[in-house]
Parts: structure tokens; sequence; C-alpha cells
């Protein structure tokens, strides 16, 4: 009988829903392997993060690729243009928002296909969320299930092994309570995550941006205390007020 644990590439962003989605997949008895990227990211704060997560996780090994997603442009993400902040979920829901990076997630998720080819593995992990507001299009199921599907006809390992690459994204369609708690469950520390997309220079969450917004809410609605640094004073309880907690 072999009892070698199946292996997984797991996207680590440094995250909430990353860092959950890596507990769940060891949780499930998979090696994990987990996958970064220095993207031209405005800021580095979620890369350090991700580093601590996978030493304190014992992720089997952690791999950082570097991408030149900044001289594409056109992300809040990779360039000077200003972030959102402090908008209302209904203002969240009718639009694509500016920190959408064009392409980040079929980038990201050919990476994973090509390391998985080269270790042996046909398991991805990745944390997109549909319910969140940010309505990014490849954060959507029909978008993964269409990858996968390039995946197996385009790899080697797809045509020749006779197996299949699976996308896995277990907290597709959870809220971020439900992710939250989740984590919480499975003993994940979330004072090692990072969520915001406007940090200050120490790492500090601005609170005020789509995801530092949706994040508190979670926290909140789950009756928890959101543990990372934020800006200023008070911040915490101002923007958990501007939600209403049922």
């Amino acid at each position: 009988m072999n009892s070698t644990p199946p292996k997984a590439i797991v996207l680590l962003s440094g995250g909430l829903d990353s860092t959950t989605v890596l507990a769940l997949a060891q949780k499930q008895g998979y090696e994990c392997y987990c996958l970064s990227f220095s993207y031209g990211q405005r800021q580095a704060v979620e890369l350090e993060k991700a580093k601590e997560t996978a030493r304190r996780m014992k992720a089997t090994t952690h791999l950082i690729l570097n991408l030149d997603l900044d001289k594409i442009g056109g992300s809040a993400l990779t360039t000077e243009i200003a972030v959102p902040k402090m908008r209302s979920e209904k203002e969240m829901e009718q639009t694509i928002p500016v920190t959408y990076v064009p392409g980040r997630n079929t980038i990201f998720l050919s990476h994973a296909v090509a390391w998985a080819e080269v270790i042996g593995s046909f398991d991805i992990f990745i944390g997109i969320n549909m319910l969140d507001y940010s309505g990014y299009p490849d954060c959507r199921p029909e978008y993964l299930s269409a990858l996968e599907r390039v995946a197996n006809l385009g790899t080697r390992a797809g045509v020749e092994s006779g197996r299949a690459f699976r996308f896995h994204a277990p907290l597709m369609r959870l809220t971020k309570k439900e992710i939250i708690e989740k984590g919480i469950a499975l003993g994940v520390d979330y004072s090692m995550t990072h969520s915001c997309y406007d940090p200050d220079d120490e790492g500090n969450a601005c609170g005020e941006c789509d995801s530092c917004q949706l994040r508190l809410k979670g926290f909140a609605e789950a009756g928890l205390t959101d543990p990372v640094s934020y800006q200023g004073t008070g911040i915490k309880k101002r923007k958990y007020l501007k939600f209403k907690v049922h």
C-alpha cells in the first residue's frame, strides 16, 4: 500500500484566503508546495507574510517567482493609480475595480501547472472567492473550469499520464465570515496574514480599501477582532459600524 501523501501546489499570497486554503489542503492530507509571486505589486508585506506562513505551517517547499506585471500596468496594485477607499457594498458590486490585475490568475495558475508537471502533482489549490464583492472575472467557477480544461489539453502530463489536473477552490462559495470560522477551526493564525491593498510603510493596513472592509466585515460577523494592525486609532470599531452586522 502506497502511504506517500499526494502533492499539491498551493497559491499563497500571504492573505487571509490563501492561508486558509493552505490549512485546508494540509487537513486533506496533501504535501503542500506553496507558490507565491513577486509580480511588481506596490507593497512587499504580503510576500513577507507568505514566507512566514509557509515556514510556520511547514510547507514542503515555498517557491517565489519574479514577474514584471508592473511593466504591463493597468492596475492600482502595480501602478500609481489610486486605490479606491470607503466604497459601499453596492459600489463594490457595480463594476470591476481598478485593483483588478489584468490576467493575474491565468498567469499564476499557468505557472502552478508548470511546476505541478515537474513535481508530479495534479492538484492545484487557489483561494478565489465568487462572493467577494470585488467582481473579478478570474474568480468565477466557470473561469476556473475552463482553465482546468486548458491545463489538461495543453500539457504533457495532461495528455500522456492518464491523470487529470484538478483546480481546487474550496472557498469559492463561502462568505468571509465562513472562511474565517473555518480557518479558526483549523488553527490558522490570522495575525500572520495581510489583505490590504494600500498599507503604510510599516505594513499597517489602511482599513478603508475594499479588501480591508470585506475582511473587517467578516471578522465582525464572526464575532471576532481582526488581529492585524491598522493605521490610526479606533479604526476597527469605525469600520465595523460601517456595515450592518446581523
